[in-house]
């Protein structure tokens, strides 16, 4: 039998949109991901017995947590191994925004937010070592060769400059950009995608790496144009930087659909965001209002749901 007590701890994170340089990234390349105001929130509470864990894919105790949620049950096991306490007399709920599957960072989301409730619930602050140290572990499981770029911007309120093994870079853009999210539907398999890049690039390394160069110029360039606030050219960058990604093969016809749609609406430059092979892609717009209207016009095109927000003082 659990018992829940009043003792708590609390751990929140948010989801992220890659800007520029996805699967790029995964080469050593360096990437611009965005806070996207998509929230986790695990709360820990003190109880008697086995370890319960609840959310809205699975409640129960941890050893009977399903093979999709392995990385979490390691993360759980790996947290608390390091902390010396017991995998024992806990209550961990989990509250998400997040859909799944959709290559903005659910998996990673999750794990900063569930490290970071069970150090607080212990009254400690995990340094970003040790947050870094112990999200991988949930990561590696969920995409097997993970970037580190989602764990990166699930703890950070600004936009970042990302380079795997480099420190982290905060960008703050000279202007508000207008940013819309559109849902395919579909789930995006970021595990696959990386492995299908990797195959082509084993396969034909000359062509790739032209394309991986290109999308390195491409973050370089969006990254000057975000501090000078000429949003009308990172609109364009936008535009380059899926024409690679296609090259690379992970767009799809669900995700050109809606690009395009969204370039049809007025958007100043739009693409995939994450893993491709379904999940989400970005537009960007030349005001809020248009933001709105952009967004709003995905959904009754066929987007499974859609978002818009600004970033204010460089914030989300």
């Amino acid at each position: 039998m659990n018992t829940v007590t009043s003792k708590l701890g609390l751990g929140l994170a948010h989801s992220k949109l890659i800007l520029v340089g996805e699967h790029a990234v995964v080469y050593g390349k360096p990437a611009i991901a965005l806070p996207f105001p998509l929230q986790v929130k695990v709360i820990v509470q003190e109880s008697h017995g086995k370890t319960i864990f609840e959310s809205d894919l699975y409640t129960g105790s941890i050893d009977g947590m399903p093979n999709k949620l392995e990385g979490i049950s390691q993360c759980i096991k790996a947290t608390l191994d390091y902390l010396n306490e017991p995998l024992q007399h806990l209550y961990i709920k989990i509250k998400s925004t997040i859909p799944l599957g959709r290559g903005l960072g659910s998996s990673a989301a999750v794990a900063v937010a569930l490290v970071r409730s069970l150090f607080s619930f212990y009254g400690i602050n995990p340094s970003q070592k040790e947050l870094f140290q112990l999200v991988q572990i949930a990561e590696t499981c969920a995409h097997g060769n993970p970037s580190g770029i989602d764990m990166a911007i699930a703890s950070s309120e600004y936009p970042i400059w990302f380079r795997r093994g480099k420190e982290l870079v905060r960008i703050i853009p000279n202007k508000p950009l207008y940013i819309v999210v559109g849902d395919t539907g579909r789930i995006g398999d970021t595990r696959t995608a990386v492995g299908n890049v990797r195959k082509l690039y084993l396969k034909d390394r000359e062509r790739i790496n032209k394309a991986l160069d290109k999308i390195e110029s491409i973050v370089y360039q969006a990254k000057a144009n975000l501090l000078d606030g000429n949003i009308h050219q990172l609109g364009k960058l936008l535009d380059a930087n899926q024409e690679e990604l296609r090259t690379l093969g992970v767009s799809d016809a669900g995700l050109g659909a809606l690009i395009d749609k969204a370039k049809e609406l007025g958007a100043l430059g739009a693409k995939l965001t994450g893993g491709g092979l379904g999940g989400c892609m970005i537009a960007l717009a030349a005001s809020l209002d248009e933001a709105k209207a952009i967004a709003e016009e995905l959904k009754k095109f066929g987007a499974a749901n859609s978002w818009y927000f600004t970033t204010e003082e460089g914030k989300v």
